[in-house]
C-alpha cells in the first residue's frame, strides 16, 4: 500500500511514520514508548498529528480497518484508547500499527516491565503472552511474564484483564496481601484503600490472602468481592449487569444506577483534576441515575442541578461545588 502521506511530509510527520514502523517490527520497548510520549506533551497538536496520519491510512485500506472494529471497544474522549492487538500493515513501505486514541499500546517482552497512567488517562496493552491489560486512571503496575507464571502487581488504581489461556502460565494479579490467580478468563481488580475489589466479567478467578488461608474465594463470571488481608468484606453473585455498570470506565464513561452523590462524585474526582465537592451532607445521600463521561464533571454538576434543584459554585479554581 502506497503512503497517505505526501512528498512534502514534516519532520513530525516522518517521526510519527518511523515510530509506527517500529512498534510493529517488534522491537518497541518501555523506553521507547516513554520517549514517545514525552515528544507527544511537548507539543499538544503532535497527538491530532498522529490520529490523522492512521486516519488517513486507515481510509486507504476499508477492509483492514472493519477486520480491526471488531475486536476494539467503542472510542471514548480525553486520553482513552480502545486500539487492540498490533496487526501487520503497510505504510511507506513498513507495517504499521492501529492507533485510536491519546497513547500508542505495544507487546511486552518477558521480564518486569512498569506501567503508569496519569489521571484521566486510560490505556489499553496488549500483553506478550496474547492477554490484554487495559489501566484505568492514576494506576501504577509492574508486570512480569516469566516461563512458569505470569505475575502482575497492581501498586495503585485499577485495571481489566483479558487473560490467555495457558494452563502452564497461570496469571497472577497481587495486591498487597491479596492475590488473584486465573488461567483464561476476563476480571478486573482495583485498590480500595487496604482491601482489593474484584470484578469477573468471564470465567473463574480464585483470590486468596498471604495470612489466611481461609480467605480463598472462588467467583465467576458477573461476581463481585471485595477482600481484604484478614477479612471478606463485601461479595454479590450473578450480578453481571452491575458489573459491567462498574467496568463502563473502559469505554470512558460513568454509569450512575441509584449511586449516591458522594460516591458519584468520587469516581468524577478519579479522573480529573478539577474536583467536585458535595458540601451538603443530605445532599450527598441522594441517590442519581445516569450516563456520564468520565471527562465530563461539569455535565454532571448541571445535571444534578436539574434534577434537585441545588445551587453550583464554580468561584474557586479547580473546584465544582455542589450545594
Amino acid at each position: 500500500m502506497t503512503s497517505p502521506v505526501n512528498s512534502t511530509r514534516s519532520s513530525d510527520e516522518d517521526f510519527i511514520a518511523g515510530q509506527i514502523a517500529r512498534m510493529d517490527s517488534g522491537a518497541w520497548t518501555a523506553t521507547d514508548e516513554a520517549m514517545l510520549q514525552t515528544w507527544l506533551d511537548e507539543v499538544p497538536a503532535r497527538r491530532g498529528l498522529l490520529l490523522r496520519m492512521e486516519a488517513e491510512w486507515v481510509a486507504l485500506d476499508p477492509a483492514s480497518a472493519a477486520t480491526d472494529s471488531k475486536n476494539e471497544e467503542p472510542s471514548a474522549p480525553l486520553a482513552i484508547s480502545s486500539a487492540g492487538r498490533w496487526t501487520r500493515r503497510g505504510l511507506m513501505g513498513a507495517a504499521a500499527a492501529s492507533v485510536v486514541g491519546g497513547y500508542l499500546a505495544f507487546r511486552l517482552g518477558d521480564g518486569a516491565t512498569d506501567f503508569e497512567t496519569r489521571v484521566g488517562e486510560i490505556r489499553r496493552l496488549p500483553l506478550a503472552d496474547g492477554s490484554v491489560m487495559t489501566m484505568n486512571s492514576a494506576s501504577q503496575i509492574k508486570v512480569n511474564l516469566a516461563q512458569d507464571v505470569r505475575q502482575i502487581a497492581l501498586l495503585q488504581g485499577e485495571a481489566w484483564f483479558e487473560v490467555a489461556k495457558d494452563a502452564k502460565r497461570p496469571f497472577i494479579v497481587q495486591v498487597g496481601d491479596v492475590q488473584v490467580r486465573a488461567v483464561g478468563t476476563a476480571f478486573s481488580v482495583r485498590t480500595r484503600g487496604t482491601a482489593v475489589e474484584v470484578l469477573v466479567t468471564e470465567g473463574v478467578v480464585e483470590t486468596s490472602a498471604r495470612h489466611d488461608s481461609n480467605l480463598k474465594l472462588t467467583l465467576k463470571g458477573g461476581d463481585r468481592a471485595i477482600v481484604g488481608a484478614s477479612a471478606l468484606v463485601d461479595f454479590e453473585t450473578g450480578q453481571s449487569t452491575n458489573v459491567d455498570r462498574a467496568l463502563a470506565w473502559r469505554s470512558g464513561m460513568i454509569d450512575l444506577n441509584g449511586t449516591p452523590l458522594s460516591s458519584a462524585a468520587e469516581e468524577f474526582n478519579r479522573y480529573n483534576r478539577r474536583q467536585i465537592v458535595i458540601a451538603d451532607p443530605a445532599i450527598a445521600a441522594e441517590q442519581f441515575d445516569g450516563l456520564f463521561r468520565v471527562n465530563d464533571p461539569d455535565g454532571f454538576a448541571e445535571a444534578v442541578k436539574a434534577s434537585l434543584g441545588v445551587r453550583i459554585n464554580t468561584a474557586e479554581p479547580g473546584i465544582i461545588r455542589i450545594e
